[in-house]
């Protein structure tokens, strides 16, 4: 009885993400969205966005060099531009270095060299603390954004980097408001009801250390708890070792200039990006709600139906 319960257990959960499965095309665009209530809780692109920021016009290579070329900012350094990784039993951080952007700038346009990849990423509202001066080029905050979630962004991030520069799959406890000054991105998206067909494991925290001679290291981070992580590569899954992932049917979409995707909480994505992409995007915090309760409750029967 017990082995039959938790048979239809494992049934529900399988049979459970078909309902998020929409548009079934892969690809969710929107060419106009007045509330963003209209788009909850599935993400949107929407179009010319950002038509009325100077961002739009201003942020050339030229121009960041001659407004904050000078200003060192924290750029992620990987030897293969995975970030926050999986790599054997160890979750791997990236190495963290201070350089002027002129000299990253220098690098993205091959007139400089630099070991590994190099991606201005830091998540900590760096435009802000790093970048200020680039503020009065956009809005603080998406206002239609801000009244309908009730509260202002916790953190605005500024983004810059290689074409292989890559942010591994992964879920964040924000609303994200993701908006692409210059390039394109490119998301693989999962909802959050494909929990029971992507892996998580617990890993031990490690850190990269560029060396001297130019070369990476991987250093255990002592004082740190095991971290659970992704192990899996969407765009090439190990499906003998993973076979439920191939139940999960991945959304795609492409965030070119002067668009805006919102990305609602909890939603699972990885990033690719063109060579030089230039983003700003606003995190706001979830509400720790009924949503956020039921994907708890989801992610528990996950790992005890022993599909995790």
């Amino acid at each position: 009885m017990a082995a039959g319960a938790l048979d239809a257990v494992r049934r529900a959960l399988r049979e459970f993400p078909a309902e998020a499965r929409r548009p079934e095309n892969g690809e969710t665009r929107l060419l106009q969205c007045l509330h963003l209530t209209a788009c909850l809780p599935r993400p949107c692109i929407i179009r010319n966005a950002l038509q009325h920021w100077p961002a739009l016009q201003k942020w050339s290579f030229p121009y960041l060099r001659a407004t904050v070329g000078s200003t060192e900012v924290s750029v992620a350094v990987t030897p293969d531009g995975y970030a926050d990784v999986v790599r054997g039993d160890r979750f791997v951080m990236p190495a963290e270095r201070h350089l002027p952007l002129s000299h990253v700038l220098d690098v993205l346009e091959g007139q400089a060299q630099h070991p590994g990849v190099l991606y201005v990423q830091k998540q900590c509202s760096n435009l802000a603390t790093e970048l200020s001066q680039l503020l009065s080029d956009l809005e603080p905050h998406v206002p239609w954004a801000s009244e309908a979630l009730g509260k202002i962004p916790d953190a605005v991030n500024f983004w810059l980097g290689e074409a292989a520069a890559v942010t591994s799959l992964h879920k964040d406890h924000y609303e994200n408001l993701y908006c692409v000054v210059s390039g394109e991105k490119h998301f693989l998206l999962h909802p959050p009801s494909d929990r029971p067909f992507i892996p998580y494991e617990m890993y031990t925290p490690a850190s990269y250390q560029l060396t001297e001679e130019g070369t990476f290291k991987v250093v255990d981070e002592e004082a740190m708890e095991k971290v659970p992580w992704i192990p899996l590569d969407p765009l090439a899954p190990d499906l003998a070792r993973y076979p439920s992932y191939s139940q999960a049917q991945a959304l795609r979409c492409t965030v070119q200039a002067g668009e805006l995707l919102y990305l609602p909480a909890l939603w699972f994505h990885h990033v690719q990006q063109s060579h030089g992409c230039i983003a700003v995007n606003f995190w706001y915090d979830m509400e720790y709600d009924l949503k956020y309760s039921y994907f708890q409750l989801l992610d528990s029967l996950t790992k005890a139906a022993g599909l995790n």
